[in-house]
């Protein structure tokens, strides 16, 4: 018998909300507009910092493709004369949805509460630019901020690398491959806030923990296959990062994720491979949690406690 549940608090919230779960995507392009019409409204519901300043700097892709990548600086940054640690920040969305402007509230957060500049990337999406493209943007991104590391008064030897669901995922895809190409000097960190990494995933509707999930088995489906192709016979490491079978060398790294998440046992496993393989990891599972249950319930303690975490590994550069 399962003992799984809601935690209670957020049992009030929902049980409080009669509004019903949105319907299952028909295909990429459906799932894509739920996704951004959901997380849209709860963004206009996040408190966003005044004081964090936004410029857009632009830089040159793999591919030769010019892309937005927009540097949030927060006071505390604006007053250092030293080069200080910088945050490289991937939103989430499934890897087929979602945008900076639509995570910005929480790209700005973490500028306002670390107290260290974020660059938030502008990465493309599939199924109109899949595997390798995505994670390719943001290794450009990360080369970028190094080689123009001066003028953002940024030390290129302490950049953490942070993202959210898909972000996540880009995230350890990304700190993957610049440990295989000798990216120098070499990332400081990786942030994991519950990540996408395993495109193996399988959760029937049989289990115990099918009708907790916000992101369902079908959602996670389109979007790796959107992603991947319908061939998974030779998947990279770089794009479902869980495949890796060798993490040493990789940094420093943080990982959290609900009890009710889609993504609660790859991350387990993933963590459980990293500490393995002597790398050191902080690894948080909030029970009765679902999948981005932060971006619905900011004034939870769990909640609370989660950013509180989440802030203390990034200010640890």
């Amino acid at each position: 018998m399962s003992s799984l549940r809601y935690d209670p608090e957020l049992l009030k919230l929902l049980s409080a909300n009669s509004a019903p779960p949105p319907p299952e995507p028909t295909d990429v392009f459906d799932l894509r507009t739920s996704n951004d019409a959901v997380i849209q409204i709860f963004a206009d519901l996040f408190p966003i910092p005044k004081d964090v300043e936004e410029t857009i700097f632009n830089f040159t892709t793999k591919d030769g493709t010019c892309l937005p990548i927009h540097r949030l600086t927060p006071p505390a940054a604006k007053r250092q004369t030293t080069p200080q640690p910088a945050i490289i920040f991937i939103h989430g969305g499934g890897m087929v949805s979602g945008s900076v402007s639509l995570f910005k509230p929480n790209a700005k957060y973490y500028a306002a509460e670390t107290g260290f500049t974020i660059f938030s990337v502008s990465y493309r999406l599939a199924p109109e630019f899949a595997f390798p493209t995505p994670v390719e943007d943001v290794y450009s991104a990360v080369k970028w901020l190094q080689s123009h590391a001066t003028e953002h008064n940024v030390d290129p030897s302490r950049i953490a690398i942070c993202g959210m669901s898909a972000g996540g995922g880009l995230a350890a895809g990304v700190a993957l491959k610049a440990r295989d190409e000798g990216l120098n000097p070499p990332l400081a960190k990786q942030v994991l806030i519950y990540p996408m990494l395993d495109d193996r995933t399988k959760v029937g509707p049989e289990n115990p923990l099918s009708p907790f999930l916000t992101w369902t088995a079908k959602r996670n489906e389109i979007g790796w296959n959107s992603y991947l192709g319908e061939d998974k016979s030779n998947v990279s490491p770089h794009a479902a990062p869980a495949r890796a079978t060798d993490l040493s060398g990789l940094p420093r790294t943080f990982i959290d994720v609900g009890g009710l998440d889609l993504f609660r046992d790859e991350d387990i496993a993933y963590a459980g491979k990293l500490a393995a393989a002597n790398v050191e990891v902080e690894f948080h599972l909030y029970p009765g949690l679902p999948h981005g249950w932060d971006l619905v319930a900011r004034d939870l303690p769990a909640t609370k406690k989660a950013e509180q975490n989440r802030v203390d590994a990034l200010r640890d550069l």
